[in-house]
Protein backbone atom coordinates (compact mmCIF):
# COMPACT_ATOMS: atom_id res chain seq x y z
CA UNK A 1 0.00 0.00 0.00
CA UNK A 2 1.34 3.38 -1.26
CA UNK A 3 0.57 6.35 0.76
CA UNK A 4 0.86 10.03 -1.01
CA UNK A 5 1.89 13.39 0.34
CA UNK A 6 -0.52 15.44 1.99
CA UNK A 7 0.58 18.32 -0.45
CA UNK A 8 0.08 16.09 -3.33
CA UNK A 9 -2.52 17.82 -5.31
CA UNK A 10 -5.04 15.58 -6.19
CA UNK A 11 -8.03 17.48 -8.36
CA UNK A 12 -9.51 17.39 -11.39
CA UNK A 13 -9.74 19.33 -14.86
CA UNK A 14 -11.48 20.86 -17.06
CA UNK A 15 -11.37 23.67 -20.09
CA UNK A 16 -13.26 27.14 -20.72
CA UNK A 17 -14.26 26.31 -24.19
CA UNK A 18 -15.47 23.29 -22.83
CA UNK A 19 -17.50 23.84 -19.95
CA UNK A 20 -18.65 27.97 -20.22
CA UNK A 21 -20.79 28.05 -22.29
CA UNK A 22 -22.45 31.88 -22.99
CA UNK A 23 -20.46 32.57 -25.92
CA UNK A 24 -21.35 35.81 -26.55
CA UNK A 25 -21.87 36.96 -22.77
CA UNK A 26 -19.80 39.45 -20.78
CA UNK A 27 -18.35 40.70 -24.01
CA UNK A 28 -16.94 37.63 -24.95
CA UNK A 29 -15.81 37.27 -28.66
CA UNK A 30 -15.87 34.34 -30.96
CA UNK A 31 -13.10 31.83 -30.50
CA UNK A 32 -12.01 29.23 -33.26
CA UNK A 33 -14.16 26.98 -31.22
CA UNK A 34 -17.23 28.77 -31.92
CA UNK A 35 -17.91 27.76 -35.35
CA UNK A 36 -17.05 23.81 -34.90
CA UNK A 37 -20.27 21.88 -35.65
CA UNK A 38 -21.07 19.22 -33.38
CA UNK A 39 -19.64 15.90 -34.55
CA UNK A 40 -19.76 11.82 -33.64
CA UNK A 41 -16.99 9.28 -33.42
CA UNK A 42 -16.93 8.58 -36.67
CA UNK A 43 -17.75 11.87 -38.15
CA UNK A 44 -15.79 15.11 -37.76
CA UNK A 45 -16.48 18.27 -36.32
CA UNK A 46 -16.79 20.83 -38.99
CA UNK A 47 -15.61 24.53 -39.37
CA UNK A 48 -18.19 26.48 -41.17
CA UNK A 49 -16.06 29.51 -41.39
CA UNK A 50 -18.86 31.98 -39.54
CA UNK A 51 -21.47 31.03 -37.53
CA UNK A 52 -24.51 29.34 -39.76
CA UNK A 53 -28.01 29.04 -38.53
CA UNK A 54 -29.53 25.86 -38.29
CA UNK A 55 -26.03 24.55 -37.04
CA UNK A 56 -25.48 23.12 -33.28
CA UNK A 57 -22.48 24.55 -32.29
CA UNK A 58 -22.15 22.33 -28.78
CA UNK A 59 -19.02 25.25 -27.46
CA UNK A 60 -21.59 27.87 -27.88
CA UNK A 61 -23.31 26.57 -24.44
CA UNK A 62 -21.17 24.30 -23.16
CA UNK A 63 -22.35 23.13 -19.57
CA UNK A 64 -23.36 26.25 -19.01
CA UNK A 65 -20.26 26.54 -16.03
CA UNK A 66 -20.39 30.51 -16.83
CA UNK A 67 -23.53 31.01 -15.17
CA UNK A 68 -23.61 27.55 -12.31
CA UNK A 69 -20.07 27.40 -11.51
CA UNK A 70 -20.89 28.49 -7.74
CA UNK A 71 -22.72 25.06 -7.65
CA UNK A 72 -20.38 23.54 -9.21
CA UNK A 73 -17.08 24.45 -7.10
CA UNK A 74 -19.49 23.94 -4.07
CA UNK A 75 -19.76 19.90 -5.49
CA UNK A 76 -16.16 20.15 -5.75
CA UNK A 77 -15.68 21.28 -2.21
CA UNK A 78 -17.49 18.24 -1.05
CA UNK A 79 -15.16 16.23 -3.26
CA UNK A 80 -12.54 17.66 -1.12
CA UNK A 81 -10.23 18.16 -4.41
CA UNK A 82 -7.02 20.55 -3.77
CA UNK A 83 -6.86 21.66 -7.27
CA UNK A 84 -8.66 22.69 -10.11
CA UNK A 85 -7.61 23.09 -13.48
CA UNK A 86 -9.85 25.53 -15.86
CA UNK A 87 -8.25 27.42 -18.59
CA UNK A 88 -9.08 31.45 -19.30
CA UNK A 89 -10.78 32.28 -22.34
CA UNK A 90 -8.73 34.35 -24.29
CA UNK A 91 -11.48 35.50 -26.45
CA UNK A 92 -13.43 36.98 -22.90
CA UNK A 93 -10.01 39.05 -22.20
CA UNK A 94 -9.74 40.21 -25.88
CA UNK A 95 -12.80 39.73 -27.81
CA UNK A 96 -10.91 39.74 -31.43
CA UNK A 97 -7.33 39.66 -30.11
CA UNK A 98 -6.20 42.94 -32.00
CA UNK A 99 -8.09 45.73 -28.88
CA UNK A 100 -5.32 47.37 -27.05
CA UNK A 101 -7.48 47.16 -23.64
CA UNK A 102 -8.47 44.03 -22.03
CA UNK A 103 -12.55 43.42 -21.65
CA UNK A 104 -13.20 44.40 -18.54
CA UNK A 105 -16.04 42.05 -17.74
CA UNK A 106 -14.35 39.13 -18.76
CA UNK A 107 -11.18 39.66 -16.23
CA UNK A 108 -14.28 39.96 -13.40
CA UNK A 109 -15.59 36.95 -14.77
CA UNK A 110 -12.56 34.99 -13.96
CA UNK A 111 -11.53 37.18 -10.42
CA UNK A 112 -15.03 35.68 -9.05
CA UNK A 113 -13.94 31.95 -10.43
CA UNK A 114 -10.74 31.95 -8.46
CA UNK A 115 -12.42 33.78 -5.40
CA UNK A 116 -14.79 31.27 -5.05
CA UNK A 117 -12.02 28.40 -5.20
CA UNK A 118 -9.78 29.96 -3.17
CA UNK A 119 -12.68 30.27 -0.43
CA UNK A 120 -13.50 26.87 -1.11
CA UNK A 121 -10.00 25.56 -0.53
CA UNK A 122 -9.38 25.05 -3.91
CA UNK A 123 -6.24 25.94 -5.54
CA UNK A 124 -6.54 27.30 -9.53
CA UNK A 125 -4.46 25.70 -11.93
CA UNK A 126 -4.69 27.35 -15.23
CA UNK A 127 -3.98 27.03 -18.56
CA UNK A 128 -3.51 30.24 -20.70
CA UNK A 129 -4.38 28.79 -23.97
CA UNK A 130 -7.03 25.70 -24.26
CA UNK A 131 -7.25 25.88 -27.95
CA UNK A 132 -9.57 28.61 -28.09
CA UNK A 133 -7.98 31.61 -29.64
CA UNK A 134 -9.76 34.52 -30.65
CA UNK A 135 -11.58 34.23 -34.29
CA UNK A 136 -11.04 36.84 -36.13
CA UNK A 137 -7.18 36.99 -35.08
CA UNK A 138 -7.04 33.33 -36.69
CA UNK A 139 -8.47 34.11 -39.38
CA UNK A 140 -6.75 37.72 -40.35
CA UNK A 141 -3.63 36.42 -39.44
CA UNK A 142 -3.99 32.73 -40.53
CA UNK A 143 -2.67 31.15 -37.09
CA UNK A 144 -0.09 29.94 -35.75
CA UNK A 145 2.38 29.62 -39.17
CA UNK A 146 2.43 33.84 -38.39
CA UNK A 147 4.96 35.25 -36.46
CA UNK A 148 2.58 38.37 -35.34
CA UNK A 149 0.63 35.73 -33.15
CA UNK A 150 2.90 35.13 -30.47
CA UNK A 151 3.26 39.31 -29.85
CA UNK A 152 -0.52 39.09 -29.36
CA UNK A 153 -0.73 36.32 -27.11
CA UNK A 154 2.64 37.86 -24.91
CA UNK A 155 0.11 41.23 -24.76
CA UNK A 156 -2.16 38.65 -23.35
CA UNK A 157 -0.40 36.56 -21.24
CA UNK A 158 0.96 39.85 -19.40
CA UNK A 159 -2.96 41.02 -18.48
CA UNK A 160 -3.67 38.02 -17.13
CA UNK A 161 -0.62 37.19 -14.94
CA UNK A 162 -0.69 40.75 -13.63
CA UNK A 163 -4.10 40.92 -12.78
CA UNK A 164 -4.88 37.41 -11.20
CA UNK A 165 -0.92 37.09 -9.28
CA UNK A 166 -2.40 37.21 -6.20
CA UNK A 167 -4.74 34.35 -6.65
CA UNK A 168 -3.56 32.08 -9.30
CA UNK A 169 0.86 30.71 -8.76
CA UNK A 170 0.51 27.20 -10.70
CA UNK A 171 0.39 28.28 -14.81
CA UNK A 172 0.18 26.50 -17.65
CA UNK A 173 1.33 28.30 -20.78
CA UNK A 174 -0.45 26.07 -23.75
CA UNK A 175 -2.85 22.92 -23.93
CA UNK A 176 -1.12 20.10 -25.72
CA UNK A 177 1.29 21.90 -27.53
CA UNK A 178 2.43 18.96 -29.95
CA UNK A 179 -1.23 18.46 -30.89
CA UNK A 180 0.15 20.22 -33.70
CA UNK A 181 0.61 16.93 -35.32
CA UNK A 182 -3.00 15.92 -35.19
CA UNK A 183 -5.52 18.38 -34.90
CA UNK A 184 -4.38 21.53 -36.99
CA UNK A 185 -7.55 23.91 -36.20
CA UNK A 186 -7.14 23.16 -32.83
CA UNK A 187 -4.04 23.52 -32.10
CA UNK A 188 -2.57 25.93 -34.62
CA UNK A 189 -5.94 28.10 -35.70
CA UNK A 190 -4.97 27.16 -39.28
CA UNK A 191 -6.20 24.95 -42.18
CA UNK A 192 -3.20 24.90 -43.95
CA UNK A 193 -1.79 21.16 -43.92
CA UNK A 194 1.59 21.49 -45.36
CA UNK A 195 4.65 20.52 -43.39
CA UNK A 196 6.10 23.67 -43.42
CA UNK A 197 3.24 25.70 -42.35
CA UNK A 198 2.84 23.15 -39.41
CA UNK A 199 6.99 23.39 -38.67
CA UNK A 200 6.48 26.91 -38.48
CA UNK A 201 3.49 26.91 -36.37
CA UNK A 202 4.92 24.67 -33.79
CA UNK A 203 7.85 26.91 -33.74
CA UNK A 204 5.98 29.95 -32.95
CA UNK A 205 3.69 27.95 -30.81
CA UNK A 206 6.95 27.27 -28.69
CA UNK A 207 8.19 30.50 -28.64
CA UNK A 208 4.89 31.97 -27.30
CA UNK A 209 5.42 29.40 -24.41
CA UNK A 210 8.79 30.46 -23.60
CA UNK A 211 7.46 34.27 -23.61
CA UNK A 212 4.96 33.67 -21.79
CA UNK A 213 7.13 32.33 -18.73
CA UNK A 214 9.80 35.06 -19.27
CA UNK A 215 6.76 37.41 -18.95
CA UNK A 216 4.83 35.38 -16.04
CA UNK A 217 8.75 34.99 -13.93
CA UNK A 218 8.74 38.91 -14.75
CA UNK A 219 6.05 39.60 -13.25
CA UNK A 220 5.11 37.01 -9.84
CA UNK A 221 8.77 35.49 -9.46
CA UNK A 222 7.25 32.87 -7.25
CA UNK A 223 5.03 31.66 -9.87
CA UNK A 224 5.38 27.88 -11.14
CA UNK A 225 5.07 27.86 -15.00
CA UNK A 226 5.05 24.72 -16.33
CA UNK A 227 4.43 23.53 -20.32
CA UNK A 228 2.13 20.56 -21.47
CA UNK A 229 2.11 17.81 -23.70
CA UNK A 230 0.16 15.20 -24.86
CA UNK A 231 1.81 11.56 -23.53
CA UNK A 232 4.65 10.94 -26.32
CA UNK A 233 5.79 7.76 -25.69
CA UNK A 234 5.29 4.70 -28.18
CA UNK A 235 5.81 0.78 -27.67
CA UNK A 236 7.00 -0.63 -30.66
CA UNK A 237 4.90 -3.41 -31.80
CA UNK A 238 7.55 -6.19 -32.16
CA UNK A 239 11.38 -6.59 -31.53
CA UNK A 240 12.03 -6.03 -35.28
CA UNK A 241 14.61 -3.10 -34.98
CA UNK A 242 12.65 -1.52 -37.62
CA UNK A 243 9.59 -1.55 -35.50
CA UNK A 244 11.87 -0.22 -32.79
CA UNK A 245 13.19 2.59 -34.95
CA UNK A 246 9.58 3.75 -35.68
CA UNK A 247 8.66 3.75 -32.36
CA UNK A 248 11.96 6.11 -32.17
CA UNK A 249 10.61 8.57 -34.37
CA UNK A 250 7.22 8.99 -33.45
CA UNK A 251 8.23 9.47 -29.58
CA UNK A 252 10.19 11.91 -31.48
CA UNK A 253 8.08 13.62 -33.49
CA UNK A 254 6.11 14.52 -30.35
CA UNK A 255 8.74 15.06 -27.59
CA UNK A 256 10.45 17.42 -29.25
CA UNK A 257 8.26 19.63 -27.83
CA UNK A 258 8.84 19.10 -24.18
CA UNK A 259 12.65 19.13 -25.03
CA UNK A 260 12.51 22.52 -26.19
CA UNK A 261 10.25 23.48 -23.33
CA UNK A 262 12.18 21.68 -20.93
CA UNK A 263 15.41 22.29 -22.38
CA UNK A 264 15.73 25.80 -24.14
CA UNK A 265 16.42 24.63 -27.36
CA UNK A 266 15.89 22.64 -30.29
CA UNK A 267 16.87 18.80 -30.29
CA UNK A 268 19.79 18.31 -32.96
CA UNK A 269 17.31 15.59 -34.35
CA UNK A 270 14.69 17.76 -35.05
CA UNK A 271 17.25 20.15 -36.88
CA UNK A 272 18.00 17.26 -38.84
CA UNK A 273 14.55 16.42 -39.71
CA UNK A 274 14.17 19.63 -40.59
CA UNK A 275 16.98 20.04 -42.97
CA UNK A 276 16.37 16.74 -44.36
CA UNK A 277 12.66 18.44 -45.56
CA UNK A 278 14.00 22.00 -46.84
CA UNK A 279 12.47 23.84 -43.97
CA UNK A 280 13.91 26.91 -42.40
CA UNK A 281 12.69 28.72 -39.37
CA UNK A 282 11.86 31.94 -38.90
CA UNK A 283 14.29 32.27 -35.38
CA UNK A 284 16.43 35.03 -34.55
CA UNK A 285 19.30 35.04 -32.06
CA UNK A 286 16.92 37.26 -30.08
CA UNK A 287 14.12 34.32 -29.99
CA UNK A 288 16.89 31.52 -29.18
CA UNK A 289 17.48 33.33 -25.92
CA UNK A 290 14.02 33.41 -24.91
CA UNK A 291 13.61 29.89 -25.71
CA UNK A 292 16.75 29.68 -23.10
CA UNK A 293 15.10 32.32 -21.17
CA UNK A 294 11.97 30.56 -20.89
CA UNK A 295 12.41 27.29 -19.87
CA UNK A 296 8.85 25.57 -17.67
CA UNK A 297 9.76 24.62 -13.98
CA UNK A 298 7.16 21.49 -14.68
CA UNK A 299 6.43 19.34 -17.12
CA UNK A 300 2.18 18.82 -17.24
CA UNK A 301 0.39 15.90 -19.55
CA UNK A 302 -2.23 14.48 -20.83
CA UNK A 303 -2.69 10.65 -20.46
CA UNK A 304 -5.48 8.43 -21.74
CA UNK A 305 -4.00 5.47 -23.70
CA UNK A 306 -0.72 4.16 -24.77
CA UNK A 307 0.41 3.63 -28.31
CA UNK A 308 1.87 1.29 -30.68
CA UNK A 309 4.44 1.85 -33.60
CA UNK A 310 5.29 -0.05 -36.45
CA UNK A 311 5.98 0.09 -40.20
CA UNK A 312 3.12 -1.92 -41.08
CA UNK A 313 -0.11 0.77 -41.00
CA UNK A 314 -2.66 -1.53 -40.74
CA UNK A 315 -5.58 -1.57 -37.78
CA UNK A 316 -5.18 1.56 -36.62
CA UNK A 317 -6.08 2.32 -33.23
CA UNK A 318 -7.83 5.47 -31.77
CA UNK A 319 -6.45 7.34 -29.29
CA UNK A 320 -6.65 11.08 -28.00
CA UNK A 321 -5.63 13.60 -30.30
CA UNK A 322 -3.77 10.70 -32.55
CA UNK A 323 -6.94 9.36 -33.58
CA UNK A 324 -6.07 6.89 -36.46
CA UNK A 325 -2.78 8.15 -37.00
CA UNK A 326 -0.57 6.67 -34.03
CA UNK A 327 -0.37 2.73 -34.86
CA UNK A 328 -1.34 -0.96 -34.68
CA UNK A 329 -4.04 -2.20 -31.72
CA UNK A 330 -2.07 -3.79 -28.69
CA UNK A 331 -3.54 -7.50 -28.62
CA UNK A 332 -2.36 -6.95 -25.03
CA UNK A 333 -5.18 -4.41 -23.92
CA UNK A 334 -8.78 -3.84 -23.94
CA UNK A 335 -10.21 -0.39 -25.32
CA UNK A 336 -12.67 1.72 -24.31
CA UNK A 337 -16.13 2.68 -25.93
CA UNK A 338 -14.17 5.22 -28.48
CA UNK A 339 -11.29 2.67 -28.90
CA UNK A 340 -8.91 4.29 -26.97
CA UNK A 341 -6.86 1.30 -25.78
CA UNK A 342 -6.30 0.92 -21.61
CA UNK A 343 -3.04 1.09 -20.28
CA UNK A 344 -2.48 2.18 -16.63
CA UNK A 345 1.19 0.38 -16.86
CA UNK A 346 1.65 2.87 -20.09
CA UNK A 347 0.80 5.77 -16.97
CA UNK A 348 3.74 4.64 -14.67
CA UNK A 349 6.25 3.57 -18.03
CA UNK A 350 5.64 7.29 -19.29
CA UNK A 351 5.90 8.89 -15.49
CA UNK A 352 9.45 7.43 -15.35
CA UNK A 353 10.62 8.21 -19.52
CA UNK A 354 9.43 12.42 -18.51
CA UNK A 355 11.44 12.21 -15.14
CA UNK A 356 14.47 10.50 -16.37
CA UNK A 357 14.84 13.08 -18.91
CA UNK A 358 14.27 16.00 -17.36
CA UNK A 359 14.75 15.86 -13.87
CA UNK A 360 11.74 18.25 -13.65
CA UNK A 361 8.61 18.04 -11.87
CA UNK A 362 5.85 16.51 -13.58
CA UNK A 363 2.16 17.51 -13.50
CA UNK A 364 -0.40 15.09 -14.62
CA UNK A 365 -2.69 17.34 -15.93
CA UNK A 366 -5.50 15.40 -17.37
CA UNK A 367 -6.58 11.74 -17.25
CA UNK A 368 -10.03 9.95 -17.17
CA UNK A 369 -12.30 7.50 -18.99
CA UNK A 370 -14.59 8.65 -21.83
CA UNK A 371 -17.88 6.41 -21.98
CA UNK A 372 -21.54 6.38 -21.98
CA UNK A 373 -23.29 7.24 -18.83
CA UNK A 374 -26.99 5.20 -17.83
CA UNK A 375 -29.18 6.65 -15.20
CA UNK A 376 -30.52 3.44 -13.57
CA UNK A 377 -34.17 2.86 -12.07
CA UNK A 378 -33.56 4.03 -9.05
CA UNK A 379 -31.34 7.55 -10.12
CA UNK A 380 -28.09 6.13 -9.61
CA UNK A 381 -24.84 6.34 -12.28
CA UNK A 382 -23.08 3.26 -11.05
CA UNK A 383 -19.98 3.90 -13.20
CA UNK A 384 -17.79 1.04 -11.89
CA UNK A 385 -15.78 0.91 -15.13
CA UNK A 386 -14.88 4.60 -14.65
CA UNK A 387 -13.56 3.93 -10.87
CA UNK A 388 -11.39 0.71 -12.46
CA UNK A 389 -9.77 2.79 -14.96
CA UNK A 390 -8.90 5.65 -12.43
CA UNK A 391 -8.43 2.97 -9.54
CA UNK A 392 -5.58 1.46 -11.79
CA UNK A 393 -4.35 4.58 -13.12
CA UNK A 394 -3.45 5.99 -9.60
CA UNK A 395 -1.92 2.89 -8.44
CA UNK A 396 0.44 3.29 -11.51
CA UNK A 397 1.22 6.74 -10.14
CA UNK A 398 1.64 5.55 -6.53
CA UNK A 399 4.02 2.83 -7.80
CA UNK A 400 6.12 5.84 -10.00
CA UNK A 401 6.14 7.95 -6.90
CA UNK A 402 7.21 5.55 -4.24
CA UNK A 403 9.11 2.73 -5.94
CA UNK A 404 10.70 4.19 -8.97
CA UNK A 405 11.33 8.02 -7.43
CA UNK A 406 9.36 10.14 -10.07
CA UNK A 407 8.53 14.10 -9.14
CA UNK A 408 4.81 13.92 -9.25
CA UNK A 409 3.16 17.25 -8.34
CA UNK A 410 -0.06 15.56 -8.80
CA UNK A 411 -2.63 13.62 -10.38
CA UNK A 412 -5.98 15.81 -12.24
CA UNK A 413 -9.15 13.28 -13.46
CA UNK A 414 -10.16 15.14 -16.65
CA UNK A 415 -13.59 16.07 -17.02
CA UNK A 416 -14.06 16.09 -13.51
CA UNK A 417 -17.58 17.55 -14.30
CA UNK A 418 -19.06 16.04 -17.77
CA UNK A 419 -18.09 18.25 -20.73
CA UNK A 420 -18.18 19.01 -24.24
CA UNK A 421 -15.79 16.62 -26.00
CA UNK A 422 -13.38 18.74 -28.14
CA UNK A 423 -12.70 16.65 -30.38
CA UNK A 424 -16.01 15.15 -31.42
CA UNK A 425 -18.25 17.78 -29.31
CA UNK A 426 -20.54 15.23 -28.15
CA UNK A 427 -21.74 15.17 -24.85
CA UNK A 428 -22.59 11.65 -24.71
CA UNK A 429 -18.86 10.72 -24.48
CA UNK A 430 -18.74 11.52 -20.46
CA UNK A 431 -15.53 11.71 -18.43
CA UNK A 432 -17.15 13.36 -15.68
CA UNK A 433 -17.40 12.00 -11.67
CA UNK A 434 -20.36 14.59 -11.64
CA UNK A 435 -23.31 14.46 -14.10
CA UNK A 436 -24.29 16.75 -16.50
CA UNK A 437 -28.21 16.33 -17.75
CA UNK A 438 -27.79 17.84 -21.78
CA UNK A 439 -27.87 15.44 -24.70
CA UNK A 440 -25.23 15.96 -27.25
CA UNK A 441 -27.99 18.34 -29.27
CA UNK A 442 -27.73 20.83 -26.23
CA UNK A 443 -31.22 19.40 -24.53
CA UNK A 444 -31.83 18.77 -20.85
CA UNK A 445 -32.11 20.55 -17.24
CA UNK A 446 -27.93 20.73 -16.77
CA UNK A 447 -28.77 19.46 -13.21
CA UNK A 448 -26.04 18.21 -11.83
CA UNK A 449 -25.52 14.48 -10.43
CA UNK A 450 -23.37 12.62 -8.35
CA UNK A 451 -21.64 9.39 -10.27
CA UNK A 452 -20.50 6.67 -7.69
CA UNK A 453 -16.91 7.53 -9.09
CA UNK A 454 -17.57 10.23 -6.93
CA UNK A 455 -17.81 9.08 -3.67
CA UNK A 456 -15.14 6.71 -4.82
CA UNK A 457 -12.51 9.48 -5.50
CA UNK A 458 -13.75 11.47 -2.35
CA UNK A 459 -12.50 8.26 -0.22
CA UNK A 460 -9.46 8.20 -2.17
CA UNK A 461 -8.75 12.00 -2.12
CA UNK A 462 -9.03 11.43 2.19
CA UNK A 463 -6.88 8.93 2.27
CA UNK A 464 -3.90 10.41 0.45
CA UNK A 465 -4.42 7.71 -2.00
CA UNK A 466 -4.68 4.56 0.23
CA UNK A 467 -7.80 3.62 0.08
CA UNK A 468 -8.21 2.64 -3.54
CA UNK A 469 -11.71 -0.11 -3.29
CA UNK A 470 -14.73 0.23 -4.41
Amino acid sequence: MHKLSKDFLWGGAVSATQSEGAYLEGGKGLSIFDIMTKGERNTPRRNTGTVQEGEIYPNHYGIDFYHRYPEDVKLLKELGIRAFRTSISWARIFPTGFEEQPNEEGLRFYDQLFDTLLENGIEPVVTMLHSDVPLELAQKLGGWKNKEMVRYFARYVEVIVSHYKAKVKKWITINEINAVNYVLWFSCAMLDDDEKSKALAASHLLLASATAVKIGHGIDPDALIGGMVTDCYSYPYTCNPDDVLQSVEDVRTNIYFADVMCRGYYPSYQKMKLKRAGICLDLTEDDEKILREGTIDFLGFSYYSSHVSSVVKDELVEGNLLQNIVGKKNPYLEASQWGWQIDPKGLRYSLNEFYDRYQKPLFIVENGLGAKDEIDENGKINDLYRIEYLREHIRAVEDAVCIDGVELMGYLVWGIIDVISGTTGEMSKRYGLIYVDQDDEGNGMLERRKKASFDWYKKVIASDGEDLED
